[in-house]
């Protein structure tokens, strides 16, 4: 789900409590969530590619999504809940996150896929460093695989090297990607009790959210320096 991991985000912790915390059951219908929309924006937006190439490597993403949503499927299954119903309740903000980042052209979706779900998987794996180790291992092998979007920086570097219009446009675009993450992580938050209590018992993992959400604009910057849009 994410094209590079976080360089300077805090160690793993461990948290006293169990796997069975229902902030745990929070968190991985909040993934699978995240897994089956990314799936159909991937395929929508592969429509997009000016080639052959892109299509593949975007339905090759899209397909990655859906193992990963499997994964939580059955995680959430051992612990009795049902996927559907847990899921429903995160899809007003993440369906309202991709609603206002709907790219408009195949370099646009190339950057949300890059920058947009790097933030997404920030998050997650900030909130995993406080999980016990099971349910850890779980939300790490969901964000494991990091080299389907790499084509990305290529494809993008290229466009904004012979573009200076097309670079400062790109980079206004991934400012919008980062704030309407934080937005969407912050109503998230908000909304459900059970995943901040969890998250925060520690004293540790985003227990100070200010600190976390400068971490995602820390590591956001290393992204977009990535693709040449610094």
């Amino acid at each position: 789900m994410t094209p590079t991991q976080p360089a300077a985000f805090t160690e793993p912790t461990v948290h006293s409590e169990t796997s069975e915390h229902p902030g745990v059951t929070q968190l991985f219908a909040l993934l699978a969530y995240g897994e089956v929309a990314a799936f159909y924006r991937l395929t929508d937006e592969a429509r997009m590619a000016p080639n052959l190439a892109g299509r593949i490597n975007m339905a090759t993403m899209a397909a990655a999504e859906m193992n990963h949503y499997e994964l939580l499927r059955d995680a959430l299954a051992k612990r009795g809940v049902d996927i559907v119903a847990a899921m429903t309740k995160y899809a007003s903000a993440l369906e309202n996150y991709h609603r206002l980042t709907t790219p408009s052209t195949w370099l646009e979706a190339l950057v949300k896929t890059y920058i947009g779900d790097a933030l997404a998987a920030d998050f997650y794996l900030e909130i995993a460093d406080a999980l016990p180790a099971d349910a850890a291992g779980v939300v790490r092998a969901v964000l494991s695989e990091t080299g389907h979007s790499q084509f990305v920086v290529a494809e993008v570097k290229a466009a904004v090297t012979a573009s200076e219009k097309q670079r400062h446009r790109l980079a206004l675009w991934s400012r919008r990607l980062l704030g309407e993450a934080i937005t969407q992580a912050q109503y998230v938050l908000a909304e459900h009790d059970e995943l901040v209590d969890f998250v925060v018992s520690s004293g540790e993992g985003i227990g100070r959210l200010t600190e976390f959400f400068d971490r995602l604009q820390n590591t956001h910057n290393t992204r977009v320096r990535e693709l040449g849009l610094a």
